[in-house]
């Protein structure tokens, strides 16, 4: 292995020596290239405009695209430099995950430093890092110490994305920078964004961003670690025929003047290209935690993934069906997780005084409660507003270690410009000391900071259930488009597990004994489908009790192994398979199309399985809770036909046969 890599190396300075002008990075297998060129007038030079390009398979995926950062008092860094050096390495290690889409990840990619130099009147040094994997390309900007600067003060990040064709994308169009994530993906073509099309202001984009580049491949723009850094926005500035491209914006903070201020050196967050020949590539992707770094954790054995009760959902309903935001409330969740097997319940907001976390109000006793669930074998989790969770933290994080709790909620951070990143980070490691875990809700999207704090079990950053208590945008088109968009990113909250399943007529959007829309089968489904460490079951105890359904919930893991994605489009259809040890679990689901898919069971590999399969039943699509549950014995040479009413689902258990 080192013969080769000395041979690479050797290789690869002497492509360097001969084109000073170019710096080319392909991935592992091949299939991936980045080229990172100076150009004038859109023709190599030996100093000019940073640019770089991506083919995949030999096709164009993004045409030449500027790359610069302008410093406060500084002339802008990209737009006149010159390639000084190229440091090429390259990576092939496994690593391990305490939570997640698998537990053991392979980390390979080749990767490339290129060091410039302003060749403008500030003689300014920086620097390019570039990973290229096989299934994605990520690249970070990286301002080094020098005599000439003094610190970091970003006024604006100019990255752009210059996609080759007029590609379909599936976008989260934002109001604002302050914003929950919460919002309906929007399929259009990249030139519909552009101001030049009659839009009165230029349209925001949250992060990621998912494109279909017609005979090209599937591809995501996202980024990732953050630390120290601003979260990015893009916008299409496109004007008369150049009209398919994205350049950056970064959240603007408190400061007027600079959207970003630190110590040198300083990087930014990786850019990050998730590529694919399916959508279905994309989300079995690590990638995103890849870019981070290892566990800042060493003893990681109080941080567990698990399903929880919550009571918020269903309007904090007690064993008689009414409202009742108590103590006695809260035990009864806690019964209904014992009961269920669940290793949590989760206290939602109420029970602290307004404006101070360290002080309850007397509606509920969190103590009182800790200590009941104790024993009964179940952990509680308790929600917080951001706003006291930031002031507090220090005074409050150990008091509820003392109180016994086992992690946070913390709710409507509703930033993330530098200091509200950095929020997540100091959190996570505040948290940390005290052994609490936390679930971030009015968040952004996960950039990878699990990874580096295990205890971060989960973000929302979605519009999930809780929509269907206000109206009707929560549907299973939605629920099909959220795993190849949102949850490319990483863990995504939704909150699933609603029983009182509608057909679209039926439906009545109301807050206490809240509806869904489409079938008890999908609901069912989601648990594997979406990626949630810490799982909500969502619904009141009363509409499980005595539902055969029930069973594949208190079975299904909120933590895996393996993922593979079989199958699927967005805003259309999924099926997905998990592994947890040596069961597998399956999960698919439809839009408000009815739907037949076959599942090949290749995954299973050797020996023979009993499933336990959980289908719409014949008339679902008039009576979405009827349920049909089957048990096969299948192996790798089985294929499952699937039969999904509208709105409809599929779920399988796969528990290992011992013969």
């Amino acid at each position: 292995m080192l013969k080769k890599t000395c041979v690479f190396l050797a290789i690869f300075a002497a492509i360097a020596t001969a084109q000073p002008t170019t710096a080319v990075l392909r991935s592992p297998d091949g299939q991936l290239v980045v080229t990172f060129e100076t150009v004038q007038n859109q023709q190599p030079a030996s100093s000019g405009q940073l640019v770089y390009s991506v083919t995949y398979k030999g096709k164009p995926l993004l045409d030449r695209s500027a790359l610069s950062l302008e410093l406060q008092g500084e002339p802008a860094l990209g737009t006149h430099v010159t390639i000084s050096h190229q440091t090429p390495s390259q990576v092939d290690e496994t690593y391990h995950l305490v939570t997640g889409k698998a537990s053991e990840v392979r980390n390979h990619y080749q990767a490339l430093r290129i060091d410039l130099e302003d060749t403008d009147r500030s003689h300014l040094q920086f620097a390019i890092e570039a990973r290229a994997y096989d299934d994605a390309i990520a690249f970070r900007y990286v301002v080094p110490q020098q005599t000439t600067l003094r610190e970091f003060r970003l006024v604006k990040e100019n990255t752009e994305f210059a996609i080759s064709k007029d590609a379909k994308t599936y976008a989260l169009v934002l109001p604002h920078f302050r914003t929950m994530y919460e919002a309906n993906y929007i399929p259009l073509n990249v030139s519909a964004f552009a101001t030049s099309n009659g839009l009165s202001k230029k349209v925001l984009i949250g992060l990621p961003l998912l494109m279909d580049v017609p005979g090209v491949a599937w591809m995501a723009i996202t980024e990732a670690n953050l630390r120290g850094y601003s979260s990015m926005y893009l916008t299409n500035p496109g004007t008369g025929w150049n009209q398919h491209k994205f350049v950056s914006v970064l959240a603007p903070g408190d400061d007027p003047d600079v959207v970003v201020t630190g110590d040198l050196p300083h990087h930014s967050g990786w850019r990050v290209l998730l590529v694919g020949d399916e959508p279905g590539r994309l989300v079995e992707s690590n990638v995103i935690t890849s870019l981070n770094p290892e566990s800042a954790i060493r003893d990681t054995s109080w941080i567990h993934a698990g399903l929880t009760a919550w009571d918020w959902w269903s309007g904090s309903l007690g064993p008689d069906g009414q409202h009742a935001y108590t103590t006695d409330t809260m035990k009864y969740y806690v019964d209904f997780a014992a009961k269920s097997g669940f290793p949590y319940m989760l206290i939602d907001a109420g029970w602290s005084k307004p404006g101070d976390i360290t002080q309850m109000n007397g509606r509920v006793d969190v103590p009182e409660v800790v200590r009941y669930a104790a024993g009964k074998n179940v952990k509680v989790w308790i929600w917080m507003n951001y706003r006291e969770a930031d002031a507090q933290m220090e005074q409050a994080f150990p008091l509820f270690a003392k109180w016994g709790v086992a992690g946070l909620k913390i709710d409507f951070v509703e930033r993330d410009d530098q200091k509200g990143i950095e929020f997540y980070y100091r959190a996570a490691e505040e948290a940390a000391k005290y052994h609490l875990m936390l679930d971030f809700h009015g968040a952004t999207k996960p950039t990878g900071l699990e990874r580096t704090y295990p205890n971060v079990l989960g973000y929302e950053a979605v519009m999930g259930m809780e929509y269907n208590k206000a109206s009707m945008r929560d549907d299973p088109e939605h629920r099909t488009m959220l795993p190849f968009t949102r949850m490319l990113a990483g863990p995504m909250d939704y909150t699933p597990g609603g029983f009182e399943n509608v057909t679209r007529d039926a439906f009545m959007a109301r807050n206490l004994h809240p509806m869904v829309m489409g079938t008890r089968a999908q609901q069912l489904a989601l648990y594997v489908i979406y990626l949630a460490p810490f799982q909500m079951v969502s619904d009141w105890p009363k509409n499980y009790q005595d539902q055969p359904a029930f069973a594949f919930i208190e079975h299904v893991p909120a933590s895996w192994d393996e993922t593979r994605v079989l199958n699927g489009l967005p805003g259309e259809y999924i099926t997905m398979a998990r592994r947890k040890g040596r069961e597998w679990f399956l999960g698919s689901i439809t839009n408000w199309s009815a739907r037949e898919l076959e599942a090949p069971l290749t995954f299973l590999g050797s020996g023979r399985y009993r499933a336990e399969i959980y289908q719409d039943a014949e008339d679902a699509a008039q009576y979405p809770k009827n349920v049909s549950i089957q048990k096969q014995t299948v192996d790798q040479h089985t294929r499952l036909r699937i039969r999904m009413a509208p709105g409809g689902g599929y779920a399988v258990r796969f528990v290992p046969l011992n013969e």
